[in-house]
């Protein structure tokens, strides 16, 4: 008597390869997912995020602080207060009427601009920052031409319910060589 003999082929489970197949794209795809679900959630990206805003927060601050036209005073002291808080708000507030006049006499319009800046100090527990700016002012006086100044300041942030606002400006000095 002879037994026939079947193919290994044959034997075999025709649906075997593509189920592997896509078990293996689950989870592939639920370990892609569980990847790209801790990146997000990381700490550190979060933090970079922050300093991105605090940057974006700090340059527009700096350049509405060094750009003033002397015919548009009270709107300009006025977005002024509307970009500080603390006692750098207060001294704005405490000095505008002297100040005004002193603008208005001198009749330049001065225009601020961030060539580039960088956040020094970040503190997200306590809302405070602390960042140094390059800025290009142009000087424009009434009747003659305008110049170009380059100056560092370093600012002080303060986190508000409305944003982060300045609260402190001066310039950096440049050390002797």
């Amino acid at each position: 008597m002879s037994e026939t003999v079947e193919p290994a082929t044959a034997r075999r489970n025709p649906l075997r390869l593509p189920v592997i197949l896509a078990v293996a794209a689950a989870l592939l795809a639920a370990g892609s997912g569980w990847w790209w679900y801790a990146a997000a959630e990381d700490d550190g990206v979060k933090f970079a995020e922050l300093r991105e805003q605090v940057r974006g927060a700090g340059e527009r601050a700096v350049a509405e602080f060094n750009s003033l036209d002397y015919r548009r005073v009270d709107e300009g002291m006025r977005r002024w207060l509307e970009t500080s808080t603390g006692a750098l708000h207060e001294e704005l507030r405490n000095t505008g009427a002297s100040s005004k006049k002193q603008i208005e006499e001198t009749k330049t319009v001065t225009t601020g601009r961030v060539t580039d800046a960088a956040v020094t100090e970040l503190d997200d527990r306590a809302g405070k920052a602390k960042l140094i700016a390059a800025v290009e002012i142009e000087v424009a006086p009434d009747g003659a031409a305008a110049t170009t100044k380059r100056n560092r300041f370093q600012a002080e942030l303060t986190r508000t319910e409305t944003g982060w606002k300045l609260s402190g400006l001066g310039p950096v000095p440049v050390a002797a060589s």
